[in-house]
Formats: structure tokens, C-alpha cells, sequence
């Protein structure tokens, strides 16, 4: 996938997901282990929301490249993010998500780790 597809990706999911009254609080966090595609607020709750996109679904579902050495990656990643903003990961109410985009199909998994 492209650079420009996956924009595309984050932007829709983005999208959908204010939609459905979350809130955008940042895109594209890099840290030391890895990057986070998107950070939203669900009220109380900060959601890392990971973006996975597949024009054809021949190969596989797009969830299914969220594996679990990925979503460990993922987890480190969102534990600095929440340190950097202040934030106890001990006691913040947080979730990881994932927006699977099969061809025009998006599919919002919550809680997946």
C-alpha cells in the first residue's frame, strides 16, 4: 500500500469515526517502538485506533494483519503516548481499536487489545 492510500485510509477512518461522536486527538504518533495511526476520545475513554486497508480481501481480511506481535508493538507505543500527555495508563480508561477497510467496506473492531 501506498503512502497515499494510506492516508486515504486514516482519513476515512477518521471520518466514520467522528461521525459515530469520537473525537480526533492526534494522527500519526511516532515513538521509539512504533507509530499509532490514530488517537481518538470516546468520552472518558483514549482510543488507539490502528488503520488496516486492503483493496481486495484475495490475500485476507485487513483485520487479519493486525497479528500479535503487531498489536504489542501497538500497546508499548500507546503506553508512551499517554505518559507524554500526561496521562497514568494505570488508571486512564483507554481501548485499542481496529478500522478494517476491505475495498469500500469498513469494519470498526473495539477493544481488540
Amino acid at each position: 500500500m501506498s503512502v497515499s492510500q494510506g492516508s486515504v485510509a486514516e482519513q476515512k477512518a477518521i471520518d466514520y469515526l467522528i461521525e459515530q461522536g469520537l473525537t480526533l486527538r492526534c494522527q500519526n504518533y511516532r515513538a521509539k517502538m512504533g507509530e499509532l495511526d490514530i488517537v481518538m476520545q470516546d468520552g472518558e475513554t483514549i482510543v488507539c485506533v490502528e488503520v488496516k486497508y486492503r483493496k481486495r480481501n484475495q490475500f485476507g481480511h485487513a483485520a487479519e494483519f493486525v497479528t500479535s506481535r503487531k498489536l504489542a508493538r501497538i500497546q508499548a507505543a500507546f503506553q508512551v503516548y499517554l505518559l507524554d500527555n500526561g496521562a497514568n495508563p494505570a488508571s486512564t480508561p483507554m481501548r485499542i481499536d481496529v478500522i478494517a477497510i476491505n475495498g469500500d467496506n469498513l469494519e470498526w473492531l473495539k477493544n481488540v487489545g
